[in-house]
């Protein structure tokens, strides 16, 4: 259905001329969930991380009284890969609880007609059955290395479910699988695979490397989502979903890491050979989502892997590469 237009029939939030909030608009995601409700007739409202601290419940309270948004989206998280998580833990439980906990209560507060949370498939067991359906949260043990970061978004989910089934509000909650695109943070240390193995292969390329050092076996396999086919989701998912269940977000195929990292090579234009330091952490040997519900709701995702890659190497040598 291309970008899962719904049957006018079956709109039950239309955002074409609302005013929705959303939180975390500067970030990858956010930035696109910005371009994706404009596009649609929606006035999207926004706060600068230096004007409001989303980890202080005061200032928000008072942001969302003043503003009164029809609806808020909930992008604003403390993100990172394996390092990052693994090594900033109280960073990534404390900030995303204080995030979600202020948020979902100060919108509920100010009568928010809608609220859409952003949580991330690592809220599934690392061992979980793959695809991971929605019903295989809470089944068994989390992956170790972002453990903080899932039980925060964990907990987001269930405030959602909470807050609908005490006092009725309309929140729902949406799991993307990992995501990728224009935007995104290519720092080195605290990125995610994609940004972080295109920043790594950009500079062999340009210092004339003749291997690549990659965490890891290569043998993991995950999935990835352009982060517009993301915002196209979030947007869908506002118009046409009200329920307590949470709803996976992807594309429902996945590679291997070394895969990746080869796709990678040929969108950057690298001719060199990979390097894998098994002495590194793998993660979750596998991460696919079943994504059965959302396509039953009309959406599937647009955008292939390669052309994806291409236009997020393209964002980063215009925006990134010759900054750095």
């Amino acid at each position: 259905m291309g970008d899962g237009a719904p049957n006018v029939a079956d709109i039950l939030f239309p955002v074409t001329g609302r005013r929705i909030w959303v939180a975390g608009h500067g970030g990858m995601v956010g930035a696109a969930t910005a371009r994706a409700l404009t596009a649609k007739g929606a006035t999207v409202l926004a706060a600068a991380r230096r004007d409001l601290d989303l980890r202080r419940q005061a200032d928000v309270e008072a942001f969302v009284q003043r503003e009164r948004p029809d609806a808020v989206v909930i992008a604003a998280a403390t993100v990172g890969g394996i390092l990052a998580n693994d090594s900033r833990p109280a960073d990534f439980i404390y900030d995303n609880l204080a995030i979600e906990a202020n948020v979902i209560h100060a919108s509920w507060q100010a009568g928010a007609k809608k609220l859409l949370f952003l949580g991330s498939s690592c809220i599934y067991p690392r061992l979980a059955h793959q695809p991971m359906a929605e019903d295989a949260l809470l089944t068994g043990p989390l992956e170790p290395t972002n453990q903080w970061y899932a039980v925060a978004k964990i907990a987001g989910i269930k405030l959602c479910q909470a807050y609908r089934r005490q006092y009725g509000a309309d929140f729902i909650s949406a799991m993307p699988t990992n995501l990728y695109g224009p935007g995104d943070n290519f720092h080195p240390e605290a990125s995610h695979v994609i940004p972080g193995l295109m920043r790594r292969i950009h500079d062999a390329k340009t210092t004339g490397a003749s291997t690549v050092a990659i965490w890891g076996t290569g043998r993991p396999r995950r999935e990835f989502l352009y982060v517009d086919d993301l915002a196209r989701a979030l947007v869908h998912l506002l118009e046409v979903y009200s329920g307590e269940s949470h709803v996976n977000v992807g594309t429902g195929d996945d590679l291997a890491i070394a895969d990746l990292a080869q796709r990678i090579a040929d969108a950057v234009g690298y001719r060199g050979a990979f390097r894998f330091d098994a002495t590194k952490p793998d993660g979750a040997p596998r991460k696919l989502l079943d994504v059965a519900k959302i396509k039953a709701l009309g959406w599937r995702a647009e955008t292939p892997l390669d052309r994806g890659l291409a236009e997020t190497y393209r964002w980063f040598r215009d925006n990134v590469a010759d900054a750095a």
